[in-house]
């Protein structure tokens, strides 16, 4: 079989440049010269090179887009929190005054009850002081849980006495570990603040208030991996765990607010749930932009 020079242009533009030589063809005086990677582009070598420089554009392109992706989940993030500490003041200054004045009107009430008032009338007291306590409880949860987490301890130490404190106001067997694959990994771990600790910390306590009132779970294991690239966090319960319908609702359980945080640190979060078996949740986060944030 035998080529002319024409069909070996063709067949010399291939990717990488490599020329295909069918098995038993010969090449007839034909003198064939490949130009070097970074040789600019000549007759027959154009649409390589064109379609070279269109995929770097195009990758130039997709990481533009995912740069701004970052940014918007990042503005979202700070909104959130924003709106967060806007609301637990509200509640703290409105709601938690209304609720003291409540309080008082009731035990001033009591007191001028008459020795022989119906049985019924202490009753209705009761359960309106009751209903008061369990309005108390949780406006002051959510005024916790508005407020920035405390990180002035590093984020190692204020998720061990949240978690703790957590565990012993829900009766949930909460633990929390952590490790580091070297010395650094555990400095680097201590050092980070601001964003990126406020997303590990908001995923630990969306993930455990998850468990303790939606999935009545018994326990609930928190672990953090520092290794050389990323920090994975990992929340894990015995729940009762979230059928197909539940997953559909996402909002619900808070889990989109978890993965638009990772996505403005350039991370992943990957959700695993049976129905019986429990729910894991998973977060990985580059180093880069952790200690960054």
């Amino acid at each position: 079989m035998q080529f002319h020079a024409d069909t070996l242009s063709v067949l010399a533009s291939r990717p990488a440049g490599h020329v295909y030589v069918p098995e038993s063809s010969a090449l007839l005086g034909t003198p064939i010269t490949i130009p070097a990677l970074d040789a600019p582009a000549q007759a027959g070598w154009n649409t390589t090179t064109s379609t070279a420089q269109e995929l770097v554009q195009a990758r130039l392109e997709i990481e533009r887009l995912n740069g701004r992706v970052r940014e918007l989940a990042a503005e979202l993030v700070r909104a959130q929190e924003a709106e967060r500490a806007r609301l637990a003041r509200e509640l703290h200054d409105g709601m938690g005054a209304q609720l003291t004045a409540s309080r008082y009107a009731l035990a001033r009430i009591e007191t001028w009850l008459p020795m022989n008032a119906a049985e019924a009338c202490h009753e209705a007291l009761a359960a309106a002081n009751s209903a008061l306590d369990s309005l108390c409880e949780t406006s002051h949860r959510l005024v916790e849980e508005g407020h920035a987490p405390a990180l002035a301890e590093g984020l190692v130490g204020a998720l061990t006495r949240w978690i703790g404190e957590f565990g012993d106001a829900t009766r949930l067997n909460a633990s929390f570990e952590w490790t580091a694959d070297a010395p650094s990994m555990r400095e680097r771990l201590s050092k980070v603040q601001n964003d990126g600790a406020n997303t590990v910390f908001r995923i630990v306590q969306e993930s455990l208030n998850n468990a303790a009132k939606h999935a009545a779970a018994q326990s609930v294991e928190v672990t953090i991996v520092a290794e050389r690239r990323f920090l994975t966090l990992t929340i894990k319960d015995d729940g009762r765990g979230l059928a197909r319908g539940a997953r559909a609702k996402v909002d619900r359980f808070g889990l989109s607010g978890m993965r638009t945080r990772c996505e403005a640190l350039g991370g992943n979060l990957k959700i695993s749930s049976q129905v019986g078996q429990g729910t894991q949740i998973r977060a990985r986060l580059p180093w880069d932009a952790l200690c960054a944030a």
